[in-house]
Order: C-alpha cells, then structure tokens, then sequence
C-alpha cells in the first residue's frame, strides 16, 4: 500500500508542477505570482520531479517552440514523424539539452518572460542529484515493497517528467476527438485519459485557445488543475493574467 500511495502521490505532484508551473505559468504567462512564490514553486518542481526535474526556461522555450511550428519538421515532439513514443521521447531530450546547452538560439518571442533561477536550475539539473533522487527511490521500493511487480513502477519514478510530456505529446496529436477543426495541427482531446493527466489532453483545446486557463471547453470537459488554479488565484498566491472566454 505504501508504494501505490507513494507513486500516486509522485506521479500527481509532478504532474501537477509540470502542468502549473511550468506550462501555464512559464511558458504562457497565465498568471502572475511574486518572487517568493515562484520560487517555492521552483523548489517545489524539483522536489515532485526529482530525478526527472525539468529546467523551466528550456521547457517553456520548447513549448512555444511546439505551438509555433506544431506538427511541422520543426516541431519538438510530433509523433507525426516517428513510428513510436520512444523515438519521440529521444528528440525530445535532444531539443531540451540542446536549448539547455545553447546549441539553439531561440528568436526573442520564444524566450521572452520566462521565469529564470539559473543557479537553482543549475543546481537541479546536476546529475549527482538526479542519481541521489533516483537512489531514494530504489530504496523506498526495497524497503517497502510488498509485492514483486511493483518494482515495474519503479523506472517510471526515473523519468516521471518526460513520460508525462511523451504521453500528452503523442496522444494528444494522435488519439481522440476534435472540437476545432479550424487548427494548422493533428490535436486532439483525449477525454478518457484526460484525469490522469489533469487537463493536459485537452490539446485540440489547448492549441486552439494557447493563453486560455481553462482548458476545458464543453460541458462534459473538466480541466483539475483549473479549481487548483482559482483557489490560488482567490488566496492571492497568483493573479490571473487571461480570459477564459473564447
């Protein structure tokens, strides 16, 4: 029971920053927060990531990188150009240690207001602490596991944040229905996984609405990070910064 929880609650957590922090806020600027607050956030992207911890100003260069050029040669990761999500995953981690790296100069409108830590992000994206994080996963399995298959889970706690891009990535362009027929793009939503991946696929919403908070659109849609989001904003941790009307 304690490794069902513990992965449930890792793969949530992280989710959840990705999708906040990460996405809505760094790459899109849904919101504002101050200083402080984004920073608890960064520690807290690196706390529920872990091993896997995504470095904010290349993932938000990246997905700006992806709208504009969505399903073309240059998107980053369109599962349009490959035969499995784990090829799409390799070109995925290129483009990021390349953006990472500086071997891609971004033009100004993809690296513009993004929120930088650099000495935490370097910090983060230290492979020592990827290797500790990674040991303590190993550990909590040795330690607490009851059952042989659930070493299975085990490297999914490794790579918890890519296999959340790779999963909306490649379903969210793949599987699924179309509300908006009118984008230069395959997205799509899909609804049945969508829970799993709080609001993530709704990509054909997503794409056709990018600065929307909500990414629910019809009545039968529900995006679980947008009550989070509300809250926040009611708490006065955020300010919300677009519209949810079409």
């Amino acid at each position: 029971m304690a490794v069902l929880i513990f992965f449930i609650v890792h793969w949530f957590g992280s989710l959840f920053f990705q999708t906040f922090f990460l996405h809505r806020y760094g790459a899109h600027g849904m919101f504002k927060m101050s200083k402080f607050w984004e920073r608890v956030f960064y520690i807290g992207t690196y706390i529920f990531q872990g091993s896997s911890f995504l470095n904010p100003r290349a993932y938000a260069i990246m997905h700006r990188m992806h709208h504009a050029f969505s399903d073309t040669e240059r998107d980053p990761h369109s599962p349009k150009y490959f035969k499995s999500v784990f090829g799409l995953m390799w070109k995925t981690k290129n483009v990021y240690l390349d953006l990472i790296n500086n071997k891609i100069r971004p033009g100004e409108n993809f690296a513009k207001n993004i929120p930088g830590w650099s000495k935490f992000e370097e910090f983060g994206n230290g492979w020592a602490h990827r290797i500790l994080w990674g040991a303590g996963y190993t550990a909590f399995y040795v330690f607490f596991a009851t059952q042989w298959w659930m070493f299975f889970l085990l490297p999914v706690h490794f790579l918890m944040g890519p296999i959340h891009g790779s999963i909306v990535n490649w379903m969210g362009h793949k599987y699924g229905y179309r509300n908006f027929k009118d984008t230069d793009d395959n997205s799509k939503n899909t609804l049945l996984i969508d829970l799993l991946t709080m609001g993530e696929l709704f990509q054909n919403n997503h794409h056709k609405y990018p600065s929307r908070t909500n990414f629910a659109v019809k009545f039968f849609e529900f995006d679980p990070t947008y009550p989070i989001i509300k809250l926040l904003s009611w708490l006065g941790i955020i300010q919300l910064t677009t519209s949810n009307k079409h």
